[in-house]
């Protein structure tokens, strides 16, 4: 799932009409390599951990048709990005788990949930590592590259960072139900029904409710910029670009 409402600093999601093809096509392609390898690793890491279910229906692929939904993938961000939206989102199809047919279902759970941010995370470090390799663009297509780079880097952390909420069913919610002691754990993952509709109160009725008091209560938001800018320069200085 991508947030709501996230911009990084300094970046004017407002384009000129004749920039709209042009910042679509930097777009799409990280967000679809993004999600692709986000939840194709929840279905390798758990047939690895003995649930066929994703591997049977297709799922443990590399192809994004497989993982694309049609409307929250393509349709919806399309058209929060034309109609000049202040935050975008979207989703893929969640990939099929049983976590009763994990092998060692609590802590399986765990890995398996972990298992797509951390492939973002180490798409996010190719990705930055990558920006060495700029000046062999040819000059045509340089600063087209450079977008695509630039926009793979912030879209892998912030799935990452976004999916690392506590909040079922996000997969910090659902390593949070693995590792949390049955007294706490339990509660919380009976919250998973209910999930999304606690994620659009905190990222769009909150803040919304907000404004008009003159209250900034964006606070998903403010905690996903904050910790997404550190990773990003962490990332950076990493592969020498800082």
């Amino acid at each position: 799932m991508l947030p709501l409402r996230f911009q990084p600093a300094g970046q004017d999601q407002r384009l000129p009409a004749n920039d709209t093809i042009y910042a679509i096509s930097v777009w799409v392609l990280p967000l679809v390599i993004a999600i692709t390898f986000h939840e194709a690793a929840h279905g390798f890491v758990a047939h690895h951990f003995g649930d066929n279910t994703a591997w049977e229906r297709g799922r443990v692929t590399f192809n994004p048709l497989k993982h694309i939904d049609p409307f929250g993938t393509v349709l919806l961000p399309a058209i929060l990005l034309l109609s000049h939206s202040p935050f975008l989102f979207g989703y893929a199809k969640p990939v099929p788990v049983n976590f009763r047919a994990l092998r060692h279902p609590r802590i399986d759970m765990v890995w398996v949930a972990l298992a797509g941010p951390a492939t973002n995370i180490a798409l996010a470090l190719i990705t930055a590592a990558a920006f060495h390799l700029l000046p062999y663009a040819p000059d045509n297509s340089a600063r087209w590259v450079a977008e695509n780079l630039k926009n793979a880097l912030v879209i892998n952390v912030v799935l990452a960072v976004f999916n690392m909420l506590p909040i079922p069913p996000l997969d910090g919610g659902r390593v949070a139900v693995g590792l949390l002691p049955n007294v706490l754990a339990a509660p919380l993952s009976r919250l998973e029904p209910y999930g999304m509709l606690i994620l659009i109160g905190f990222l769009i009725l909150l803040p919304m409710a907000g404004a008009q008091l003159g209250l900034n209560l964006d606070v998903i938001s403010a905690i996903l910029r904050t910790v997404t800018g550190y990773i990003i320069r962490l990332l950076l200085v990493v592969t020498g670009n800082a």
